[in-house]
């Protein structure tokens, strides 16, 4: 009988394990958006909307040193971790997303900052950082500050990959020019935080974009344009074609939804998100959620 019942074990467990499949995509909300920055009500929310994940934002910047960054309070940390575990809903990403409007290329604590990000993604164990290099370091329209972000974006690429996290940026310059750019920064831990929006914006060819960056210069995908109308309306979009050009690619990560809200309901959390989650899931998921 023993006997019997270890074979019926041994070979129940190959069963077990084929059944089981790692998904290719993952859909995430991100807590700025949700209006809830660096609070706690952002996690439930993000699951009532039936995403898988989502990024937490860094706080706040301004003057100061570093990020306003409540998840450096141990117990605030702790309890997103404890709620994102009761969830199952996982944190891809920190955003530093204070540098949108702030000097990255300019500030004097920028070390500081980086540092502060990545202290933080250890305790969380997050594996990416995302870096908007913003305004003011927008390489496009200011080529003279390409000297101070690849200089500085070396030393936050060596602060990294000394703790095996990965740095992801968006940038103003087109798929060639990133290319160009991670080439000169020589760093494996910076890649691109590619941005539909960015390309449409100028008028340039979504998926051959996708395609001159190549699948292993591309840590995440903010998976949205701009505000007008939801993601499976948007006459600029074929998202059928996005996955099908990422499948050729044999790129696999988060697809994270930023914007892409209905202009006339911009504030409405829950109808616009809600609908673009289940959208990306129908198209990218085999098993809707």
């Amino acid at each position: 009988m023993k006997k019997a019942f270890l074979y019926l074990l041994i070979i129940a467990l190959p069963i077990t394990g084929i059944a089981q499949k790692t998904q290719q995509y993952k859909i995430a909300l991100i807590d700025l958006m949700l209006l809830k920055r660096q609070k706690l009500g952002a996690l439930p929310l993000a699951k009532e909307l039936h995403a898988d994940g989502i990024e937490i934002d860094m706080g706040g910047l301004g003057n100061r040193e570093t990020f306003d960054n409540k998840l450096a309070i141990d117990s605030v940390r702790e309890k997103y971790l404890q709620t994102a575990r009761a969830l199952n809903l996982e944190i891809p990403s920190l955003a530093m997303t204070g540098y949108y409007a702030q000097s990255f290329c300019g500030r004097e604590h920028y070390k500081e900052s980086i540092a502060a990000c990545i202290t933080t993604m250890k305790q969380m164990n997050v594996k990416t950082a995302f870096l908007p290099l913003g305004i003011q370091c927008d390489l496009k329209k200011n080529p003279e500050k390409r000297p101070a972000v690849v200089a500085r974006l070396k030393e936050a690429g060596k602060m990294a990959q000394e703790t095996g996290v990965t740095i992801a940026i968006e940038t103003a310059l087109d798929a060639k020019g990133e290319v160009a750019l991670l080439k000169e920064i020589g760093s494996p831990a910076i890649k691109i935080y590619f941005n539909f929006s960015n390309p449409l914006k100028e008028g340039r060819d979504l998926y051959k974009e996708l395609k001159i960056l190549g699948a292993k210069n591309i840590a995440m995908i903010h998976c949205t344009n701009k505000d007008s109308v939801w993601l499976q309306n948007d006459p600029q979009i074929d998202l059928y074609k996005v996955k099908k050009t990422l499948d050729q690619m044999k790129w696999s990560g988060w697809l994270v939804v930023e914007r892409s809200r209905d202009a006339l309901h911009p504030r409405d959390v829950k109808y616009n998100y809600g609908t673009n989650v289940a959208y990306l899931k129908k198209v990218f998921q085999e098993v809707t959620k």
